[in-house]
């Protein structure tokens, strides 16, 4: 693992699709943007924020995510989350995330992440199956 920056920060946009809305990924059933899927994207972005911090054969997986859907979306709307890198402590980075559509702030969250060696962390949950 380099040298993690805090202050690093990640933008990335998706346009709000059907197959998002809370009503086709079984979280509800208003034709909203859906808050696993804001989740998700929150996630996704905090991640690759990560990962050009990461050595050859190391990831992060999520292990805290605290967060708050303030605002609906529909489909057609541009949704964009930005990660921070807020902390670092060893292995665990924390994050702030900030969920807007074209219109509100529509969620936030903290989220932490732990730097794992890929190969090691997957034999290891395998091991449940034997």
């Amino acid at each position: 693992m380099k040298e993690i920056k805090i202050g690093s920060v990640l933008t990335k946009e998706i346009t709000v699709t059907d197959d998002l809305l809370a009503c086709h990924v079984g979280s509800g059933i208003v034709n909203v943007y859906a808050t696993p899927m804001m989740i998700a994207l929150m996630e996704n972005t905090a991640c690759e924020c990560l990962n050009p911090f990461l050595d050859e054969g190391e990831t992060s997986v999520g292990v805290m995510m605290n967060t708050t859907h303030d605002a609906a979306t529909p489909a057609g709307m541009k949704v964009s989350v930005t990660a921070e890198i807020t902390a670092v402590d060893r292995k665990k980075v924390s994050f702030s995330i900030i969920a807007k559509d074209e219109k509100d702030v529509i969620g936030k969250a903290s989220h932490d992440r732990f730097v794992v060696v890929k190969e090691k962390f997957e034999t290891k949950a395998q091991s449940k199956l034997q």
